[in-house]
C-alpha cells in the first residue's frame, strides 16, 4: 500500500502597527525639536523621546529620525506618519509524493478535489470524468478549443470556475479547459493560479507563498 505523505502549513501573518507621527519644529546643530503625536519635544542627537522616536542627527537642513526601526529624513516642517499595515502573507509547504508528484487539497465550487501542481499546464485542466463529478456542465457553457498535451492536440472546452480555493486560499472566475476523455488522471493546477504565488522548491518540499 502506497503511502501518500502530503504536509500542508498555513501562516497568517496580519498585523496592523500604528506608530507615532512625527513633525518637524526646529532644527539646530545636533538637535531637533519634534511635535511626536502632538507633544513638543527637543531631542538630542542619540536620545528617544515619547513613542520610541530616536533623534539620529541634526543640523540646520535635516533631521534624521528612527521611528520603529525605520529611518526618516526629515526638513524643517515636514512630518511624517509610522502608522502602516502589515502585507498578509501566507505560505502552503506540500511535500514530494511517493511517486514524485505534489499534490495537494482544494476546493471547486464548493466540491473538493485533489490537485496536482504542473507547472508545465497553462491553466488548470481536468478530463471530462472531473467535469461530470463536479458538476460543470462543460459542453454547454464552455467554449470550444485544441489544447496541446503530451499526447499531441486534444480537443477541449474551455470554461471559468465560479470560485476555487487552495488549502483555504480562495480564488474567483479561474479559467480552467476540460479535455475530452479520461486524461488526464487528476485535476492539475496550471499556471494560472500559480502565479499567483511565489514558489520555492527544495528538495522534496515545495513552498507557495501568497504575493500578497
Amino acid at each position: 500500500m502506497k503511502l501518500l505523505m502530503v504536509l500542508l502549513l498555513l501562516f497568517w501573518s496580519a498585523n496592523v502597527l500604528a506608530g507615532p507621527s512625527v513633525k518637524v519644529l526646529a532644527l539646530f546643530p545636533d538637535k531637533a525639536m519634534l511635535e511626536i503625536d502632538g507633544q513638543r519635544k527637543v531631542l538630542a542627537a542619540g536620545a528617544t523621546g515619547p513613542g520610541g522616536v530616536r533623534l539620529i542627527s541634526a543640523d540646520s537642513r535635516v533631521a534624521v529620525v528612527e521611528i520603529d526601526g525605520r529611518r526618516e529624513e526629515l526638513q524643517l516642517g515636514s512630518s511624517v506618519s509610522a502608522s502602516y499595515q502589515r502585507v498578509e502573507r501566507r505560505e502552503i509547504r506540500i511535500l514530494k509524493d511517493p511517486r514524485g508528484g505534489y499534490f495537494v487539497d482544494g476546493l471547486i465550487n464548493g466540491q473538493p478535489v485533489r490537485f496536482l501542481v504542473d507547472t508545465g499546464a497553462t491553466s488548470v485542466a481536468m478530463s471530462e470524468r472531473h467535469a461530470a463529478s463536479l458538476g460543470i456542465p462543460h459542453r454547454v457553457e464552455g467554449r470550444r478549443v485544441d489544447v496541446g498535451t503530451a499526447s499531441g492536440v486534444a480537443g477541449a472546452h474551455a470554461v471559468v470556475l465560479k470560485s476555487m480555493s487552495i488549502a483555504g486560499l480562495r480564488v474567483n472566475n479561474v479559467g480552467a479547459v476540460v479535455i475530452d476523455g479520461d486524461s488526464p488522471s487528476e485535476v492539475l493546477l496550471g499556471m494560472n493560479v500559480l502565479t499567483r504565488f511565489e514558489m520555492d522548491q527544495r528538495e522534496n518540499l515545495l513552498i507557495l507563498r501568497t504575493k500578497f
